[in-house]
């Protein structure tokens, strides 16, 4: 690669294949002047609602927005909110051709209530279960018609069921069998499920739960241990860990580098790690060196922490920002 244009260009021909959760984020905006006289809690009155995609859906809008092509593989219910949610994505051209609907679960919704720039009160209507034999098969069944068109594969999991060991391991090795990265922002439930992974997200509070550690944030020797740990325990080739205010940290068998956050005016983290794993993701496709990736997608996650609610990156901006900072 040349330059930085030159990378960002090449983003536009990828496609990535994500499966996971995905979610309505919901919005409800509104005045506060007075406590109900009902109970003490404040009366809000809206003035204004939104939906917008969340989850996976959320990273799907990230690949899009940085000039990728999106392939959502994901479960969604028979209902109201089901429908919603795919045609938000009929909203943005998204492919449709990896979504199941199933009559066996809900839609993942979050509602937040907010006044000003202040949240009030958050609302989740969802299911964790597990999915069904017949739905888990179904996603499948998705996911093997379309990884052939696929330049990388992103695992977005939030512990709502969708993703479960046996699916993320045959896929994995699916992928594996084609040379095809595979790219993982994992929760808690599947944590040590994702074996053999090309690289692997998560931030400092899943590190220490999934290896079961303690460890403070600045301490880096610490987290330089716990990520060999990771990748020798799990056969990974890449760990990157976040690590808020700290910034991110990336590691391979090779190479270690710790990446400093960059002073942002923060209005909400939400969605901040979506961005981060969509841009790595992009970088993993096209071969980018470690320290690239981790610098990048810092830097696409801190920009979108500047904005109130989950928002996708803007590649402008992106592009404006890494060439302010001389990261290639």
């Amino acid at each position: 690669m040349n330059s930085l244009e030159e990378i960002f260009d090449k983003f536009s021909g990828l496609k990535a294949l994500i499966i996971g959760d995905v979610m309505i984020d919901s919005y409800i905006w509104g005045k506060v002047e007075r406590i109900s006289p009902e109970a003490p809690v404040p009366v809000i009155s809206i003035t204004n609602k939104e939906t917008r995609l969340g989850g996976a859906a959320n990273v799907a809008k990230n690949i899009a927005a940085l000039g990728a092509t999106p392939l959502l593989c994901s479960v969604v219910g028979t209902d109201h909110d089901g429908d919603a949610l795919l045609g938000l994505m009929d909203t943005r051209k998204m492919d449709p051709r990896g979504m199941v609907q199933s009559d066996d679960r809900m839609t993942t919704v979050k509602e937040r209530m907010l006044s000003s720039s202040q949240q009030l009160l958050r609302i989740d209507r969802e299911t964790t279960k597990p999915l069904s034999p017949d739905d888990r098969d179904e996603l499948l069944n998705k996911v093997y018609k379309l990884i052939d068109e696929a330049d990388v594969v992103i695992f977005e999991d939030y512990d709502k069921g969708v993703l479960d060991k046996k699916l993320i391991t045959t896929v994995v090795d699916l992928a594996n069998s084609k040379n095809i990265p595979t790219a993982v922002d994992p929760k808690k439930e599947n944590f040590l499920s994702y074996g053999n992974v090309t690289l692997f997200k998560p931030n400092l509070k899943e590190i220490r739960e999934g290896l079961k550690l303690d460890f403070k944030n600045e301490d880096e020797i610490a987290i330089s241990k716990a990520s060999g740990t990771l990748r020798d325990k799990m056969e990974i080739d890449k760990v990157f860990i976040t690590r808020s205010e700290f910034g991110v940290y990336i590691s391979s068998n090779e190479h270690q580098h710790f990446i400093p956050a960059h002073v942002r005016s923060i209005s909400d983290v939400s969605g901040a790690g979506d961005t981060v794993i969509s841009t790595a993701s992009l970088c993993l496709a096209l071969g980018l060196p470690d320290k690239f990736i981790a610098e990048l997608s810092n830097l696409a996650g801190g920009l979108v922490c500047e904005h109130l609610g989950v928002v996708s990156v803007d590649k402008d901006q992106l592009l404006r920002e890494a060439k302010k900072h001389n990261l290639w």
